[in-house]
């Protein structure tokens, strides 16, 4: 099969994966090159309003590490540890990769698919929390790359995992690197504190995450339980009694806007006031190493420990961890049997509320413009 960037199997999908005969990798995607970092960005924001100067500022980010997002880089390591872990388990169902935003687009991925003879795939996305932007912005392009198809009298089936915050491939690979960052911090607990990020959303978009029937504010209150549960397992497993944050980074909206607080720098302010010294900073909100990790986190925020005299120490995020990696194969086994029918058991830590793989009706709405998703019931 040859998708852009796709990592090969035989074109025959695995029974243990019926009736899926290939598994998408749906990412974000970023520039390459700083030809192309414009250009991404006006992909990123389009129908927003938002002018090129205030996008050339944002570009100067991408510009510090020469034009290229780390994000392709991280995706194609992903896929090759997902085909490994497949191949372990004697899956030889085809692997995609699509962007959606940036080559290979998903739209691209999904033609030659259907070309190669795939008619149903299954879809995993970099993003394991339920927003928006972190959900239905995927189901919203994954509905635009099947339109288009359609037009072109091409019929193609299209599936995804459940959100996968609290599955444990995730949630305890997370349990795991926390502890370990803050396993040689010889400091009083007083003196550490445990500040878990995530990317700020508007207020708008947390207060309407989660079902149309729901009570809201489902992304904040993922992340909230997620962050109580990893620290109460570091607590546990070290013998301590350290306090948690949950903070912000990547905030791009207008001032007028008001957006998910504190930011990860006015925190490190504030605890540098309150005495602490040693602040562990674990990037809960993302699967890899992207821009918002490595320039909001490790330039922004490190420069700021830095100039407190704080000792920052930031936690790895999943990447290509094996449990974590071996969890996304669980969840795209767990969601091939749900649709074959088949009675399956959704483990979840912390907590018990599985996110379906069919979202409800008024699930994270678009609050500009109303747009068909796919993997949804409404």
């Amino acid at each position: 099969m040859s998708t852009p960037d796709a990592t090969p199997g035989s074109t025959d999908a695995t029974d243990e994966l019926a009736p899926y005969d290939a598994i998408l990798l749906l990412s974000f995607g970023g520039p390459e090159a700083p030809e192309e970092v414009m250009p991404f960005l006006r992909r990123v924001t389009a129908g927003r309003g938002i002018p090129d100067e205030r996008l050339e500022a944002v570009a100067e980010h991408y510009l510090h590490f020469g034009g290229r997002s780390p994000i392709n880089d991280q995706n194609r390591a992903l896929l090759k540890e997902l085909r490994t872990e497949l191949g372990r388990r004697g899956i030889a169902t085809p692997l995609l990769w699509g962007n959606r935003n940036s080559e290979p687009f998903v739209t691209d991925t999904l033609r030659q698919a259907h070309e190669d003879g795939v008619r149903r795939v299954v879809t995993v996305v970099t993003s394991a929390y339920s927003s928006y932007s972190s959900c239905r912005q995927y189901r919203e392009d994954l509905a635009a790359a099947v339109g288009t198809l359609a037009e072109e009298g091409v019929a193609l089936a299209v599936d995804k995992v459940r959100p996968y915050w609290n599955h444990p491939g995730f949630s305890r690979a997370n349990t795991r690197l926390v502890t370990e960052a803050a396993r040689g911090l010889g400091l009083p607990d007083e003196q550490v504190r445990l500040v878990f990020v995530t990317h700020s959303v508007p207020e708008a978009m947390d207060d309407t995450s989660g079902p149309g029937d729901g009570e809201g504010n489902l992304y904040r209150r993922q992340h909230l339980d997620l962050s109580a549960a990893v620290t109460a397992e570091v607590n546990a497993t070290l013998s301590r009694s350290l306090e948690w944050d949950l903070v912000y980074c990547s905030r791009s909206g207008p001032p007028s806007q008001p957006w998910l607080e504190p930011d990860v720098n006015d925190h490190l302010e504030r605890l540098h006031g309150e005495g602490v010294r040693a602040v562990v900073l674990a990037p809960i909100g993302f699967v890899s190493d992207h821009m918002e990790v490595v320039f909001d986190l490790d330039t922004e925020a490190a420069e700021t420990a830095e100039r407190l005299g704080l000792r920052l120490v930031r936690v790895p995020t999943v990447g290509t961890d094996a449990e974590f990696v071996s969890g996304l194969v669980d969840l795209v086994l767990e969601r091939a049997a749900l649709a074959r029918d088949e009675a399956v058991v959704q483990p979840t830590w912390p907590g018990s509320d599985t996110r379906p793989v069919v979202c409800r009706p008024g699930c994270c709405p678009n609050l500009r413009v109303a747009k068909p998703a796919l993997c949804g019931s409404d």
